[in-house]
């Protein structure tokens, strides 16, 4: 066994490495970038190791740098985690050059599996089920216009280096084949170097299954039983469960021989995922890829099995072989993991940035697998998980329950996540039934993204926190009188943001009951020019709040246990798995302090143009594309907010912006 490891890598997986070989008597080398000098992962190893600024194409894809730290520690193998370099031939090269093992797949198998049309012909040769598609030599538009028309539309676009649903793009008709093409180019260029492409017919219902497989890379292949993860969007996972619900038995036993198979026909070293979409209609199973690496999702199948793939990573890197054979390997019970974001569900699932000022994950039905803690950044140089929440349970109704139980505990502040969606996921009748596919989130966004209204619950949360925190820190008896009226209940008044406006709520306390009055800017208007206001919400409610936030209170007689704690200017308040955030507006900027233009055309986050789509003097209409940018490992358009013309753009293709810089100068049609 090894007495010393590097992890190159950063976040949860690195801790989650750096957690298995402390357990195994094995020394661990962390290595760090400039943003995550102060990373859970650095203290979780014993050493560590700087390598560079913040951008991962200056540190952790920079393989030099990673052999330097190797060098410098004296580490025996390395563990490349997921993403990064741990499908790059190259550095499995490199490494085995250096006398370092490369905990993973031979080079020659990364390079095989890693082009998506090469494994599509070697799967073909081992009798794998594989979707209907080209593949070829010729990239031209008219040879994949030819080939969509010959197999049909719609056809699927997948970078043939692809991985985490980068570069794919669904093309329905013929005329939008082109465009979807090149966009879809640049981002496969951008992420992985290489902008080959293959194309496929798109199965419109399809569910995605996969096989976890380990090879000791002498011909011995075992699989770990299947995974579900059709809960996608923009082709990423979202919620993943193991195993699989709703399979027949002969299919099931079809798809695990399928993945072995696979695996045997690479030679396979290791951990393996082999991914096939499943179609419900004819109840096959057909070849997508195969991952060269343990899986993001890889704890649910930890979950069934009671294994631990780390430990047998480790152990067939070091010459051990297969620690069980297959008839050895069990499953039991059903497992689920929700991967908690920083984005916006609201806005197409936009990555957020910032600190995180409040973080609290409840372990008390879960496993969290986690890279990052309170107080820290969320950055746009790297993915941003917050979290992966797995829970287990004797069936897939009691995994499912403690997942929304711990989902519904689950609080983040500071930035936008993707927790209340994952709730609402988890909640959805179809989901719970086990109906899922590919196209889960597109035919169920009615219910998946159903508009809160505002909530008198939340309006009280609020009253009772700022009275907490307004209450004198002594026993002054002058410092408690604020609001005091002689022999009159006593007085106070709140400003908040109201449906998008100033407004004041106004409270009256009598003994512990407060009686509430929410009065909207234009109904104050209205009051004070004597007509009678409107829109007014009125309510009374009586509880505490506690140093932690937790308020426990009666809002018109019915109780409940809200939380209320900072976020950004204002107040995010928590009533079970739904929040709200709360504007605290200063009142003396007036009205228009509170609303922002429509249709910013400010930069979002920091990026790099990559495309103007329109010309100086254009006139376009309300949606227009105007740019392209990429943050983030993403496209991202910046569309005309109305119709109207381009005036001028203030950066060119290829410049770095920063979050907020102007980018198009746009003028509305009179």
């Amino acid at each position: 066994m090894f007495k010393k490891i590097l992890i190159a890598n950063r976040g949860e997986i690195a801790v989650r490495v750096a957690r298995t070989a402390r357990k195994m008597g094995v020394s661990t080398v962390a290595v760090f970038s400039d943003a995550d000098r102060d990373a859970p992962h650095v203290r979780a190893c014993d050493e560590a190791v700087y390598i560079g600024p913040s951008p991962a194409a200056e540190s952790y894809l920079r393989t030099e740098k990673i052999l330097d730290a190797i060098k410098k520690t004296g580490a025996e193998g390395a563990h490349p985690g997921y993403g990064f370099l741990s499908e790059n031939a190259e550095f499995a090269d490199a490494l085995e050059k250096a006398g370092v093992v490369f905990i993973g797949p031979t080079a020659e198998t990364i390079r095989a599996m890693g082009s998506k049309s090469a494994a599509k012909d070697l799967m073909e040769a081992a009798d794998v089920p594989t979707t209907p598609g080209y593949q070829g030599a010729d990239q031209s538009v008219e040879i994949f216009k030819k080939e969509a028309a010959r197999i049909g539309y719609p056809v699927l676009l997948k970078a043939t280096a692809g991985g985490g649903g980068k570069g794919m793009r669904m093309v329905e008709k013929e005329h939008d084949l082109e465009d979807a093409l090149k966009s879809a180019q640049r981002e496969a260029k951008s992420a992985f170097g290489d902008d080959r492409f293959l194309i496929e017919k798109y199965i419109a219902r399809a569910r995605h299954v996969e096989v976890q497989i380990f090879g000791d890379g002498t011909g011995n292949v075992v699989h770990m039983y299947e995974r579900d993860c059709s809960i996608q969007r923009r082709h990423q996972k979202v919620i993943e469960e193991a195993p699989a619900p709703g399979l027949s038995d002969d299919l099931r036993a079809s798809l695990l021989k399928a993945g072995v198979d696979a695996g045997k026909a690479v030679n396979y070293r290791g951990a393996g995922t082999v991914e096939f979409l499943y179609d419900p209609k004819d109840e096959k199973v057909y070849f997508m890829e195969m991952n060269t690496r343990l899986q993001v999702e890889h704890p649910v199948s930890e979950a069934i099995t009671g294994l631990d793939f780390v430990e047998w990573q480790l152990r067939i890197a070091a010459g051990e072989g297969l620690p069980l054979a297959q008839d050895e390997i069990g499953e039991t019970g059903h497992a689920f993991e929700a991967r908690l974001y920083a984005e916006n569900p609201a806005s197409n699932f936009a990555p957020s940035i910032g600190t995180l000022t409040t973080l609290r994950l409840p372990v008390e039905h879960a496993r969290i697998d986690s890279g990052v803690e309170e107080g820290q950044a969320i950055t746009p140089y790297y993915d941003p998980m917050i979290a992966k929440v797995i829970t287990y349970g004797t069936s897939r109704d009691e995994a499912l329950g403690r997942l929304r139980a711990t989902l519904k505990e689950t609080r983040v502040a500071g930035l936008e996540t993707n927790a209340q969606f994952l709730y609402a996921l988890a909640a959805a009748p179809d989901f719970i039934a086990g109906d899922v596919s590919t196209r889960f989130i597109e035919e169920h966004e009615s219910e998946l993204f159903d508009d809160k209204k505002s909530d008198k619950r939340v309006w009280a949360a609020v009253a009772l926190w700022k009275l907490e925190q307004s209450a004198p820190a002594n026993d002054d008896p002058w410092a408690s009188l604020k609001g005091f009226r002689l022999n009159r209940p006593t007085h106070e008044l709140i400003w908040i943001d109201y449906q998008g406006a100033p407004a004041i709520m106004r409270l009256s306390q009598d003994g512990d009951d407060f009686k509430a009055t929410l009065e909207p800017d234009a109904a104050a208007a209205a009051r004070r020019e004597g007509r009678e206001p409107q829109d007014t919400l009125s309510f009374s409610f009586s509880g505490t709040c506690d140093d932690t936030g937790t308020i426990r209170m009666s809002v018109d007689q019915d109780q409940c246990v809200a939380f209320v704690t900072k976020h950004g200017d204002g107040l995010r308040v928590w009533i079970g798995a739904d929040h709200w955030d709360v504007t605290i507006p200063d009142p003396l900027l007036g009205i228009s302090a509170h609303h922002s233009s429509e249709g910013s055309l400010t930069a979002p986050m920091p990026g790099v143009i990559t495309l103007l789509s329109a010309k100086v003097g254009d006139t376009v209409e309300a949606g227009a594309p105007l740019l392209i940018m990429e943050a983030m490992k993403m496209e991202h358009a910046v569309k005309a907010p109305f119709d109207g013309t381009v005036k001028s753009y203030r950066f060119a293709a290829g410049d770095q912006v920063k979050d907020g810089d102007l980018l198009v100068e746009f003028e509305e049609s009179a």
